[in-house]
């Protein structure tokens, strides 16, 4: 798997980070039509997760409750494809700290932001479904078991929870009463699927959506190191999403 496979495998080239890399005989390809820029084009992968996390495995209805966990490249994905979709309403969770993230959220199509530090998450949802709670729930934040047990909180009975965060830890306030009670369906999801892709691209293509802002640092191939470093928080300040140029 590109960018995945170790250098001990032969012949070594897999990453991207280069203006050439080796490509495998049996490689996938997705064509990029012409007008997409480069830049938009590396939000593919990203946006390809919130296609398969929100429709493909969550399967998001037309005017549907979706609450989002998490502002981050994959929550905000996640977002723009719930929207896509057809959900009714689409909200999306965060820290205080989150503030710039949750404002790209509702520029991206959610219809409305939480901040869990400073509001009540549980009587906010009730508050904005008309006691329905959610729908669909998506754990994008990592957040730890806190999050996981929020998530199964947020949705409301026969409602489904995706979790594509990871808690880190084991549960120990976990009840599995819920899941009965509630008749929940819980799905852990990674990555995505070819189909995802090439539906993503299609979203990407067709301008309905100012990804722009979420592709928010571009680095020279010879940065290549302060832009992984940005993206995990040691670098720039205000990191999404980051692309390498490498002819930059």
């Amino acid at each position: 798997r590109f960018g995945s496979t170790p250098i001990s495998v032969a012949p070594a080239l897999w990453g991207g980070f280069a203006q050439a890399k080796y490509l495998h005989p049996n490689s996938v390809f997705h064509k990029v039509p012409d007008h997409v820029p480069a830049k938009l084009a590396t939000l593919a992968l990203p946006l390809g997760n919130g296609v398969e996390w929100s429709i493909l495995q969550g399967k998001v209805k037309v005017g549907e409750a979706v609450v989002i966990q998490g502002p981050g490249q994959q929550g905000l994905a996640c977002a723009v494809m719930a929207r896509e979709a057809g959900a009714g309403t689409v909200i999306v969770t965060g820290r205080a700290s989150d503030a710039k993230r949750l404002a790209l959220a509702k520029r991206l199509g959610a219809h409305h932001t939480i901040d869990i530090d400073n509001e009540d998450l549980l009587q906010r949802v009730s508050d904005l479904t008309g006691a329905e709670m959610a729908d669909l729930v998506m754990d994008c934040s990592s957040g730890g078991p806190s999050a996981v047990i929020a998530a199964l909180q947020l949705a409301r009975k026969r409602g489904r929870v995706i979790l594509g965060g990871r808690a880190g830890g084991r549960i120990p306030d976990f009840e599995p009463d819920i899941l009965v009670r509630k008749v929940l369906t819980v799905m852990g999801v990674r990555g995505h699927s070819y189909e995802a892709v090439e539906l993503a691209m299609h979203v990407i293509a067709s301008g309905k959506f100012p990804l722009d802002a979420m592709c928010t640092h571009v680095f020279p191939l010879a940065q290549t190191d302060r832009a992984l470093r940005t993206v995990g928080g040691e670098g720039e300040a205000d990191a999404i999403h980051c692309a390498v140029d490498p002819w930059g």
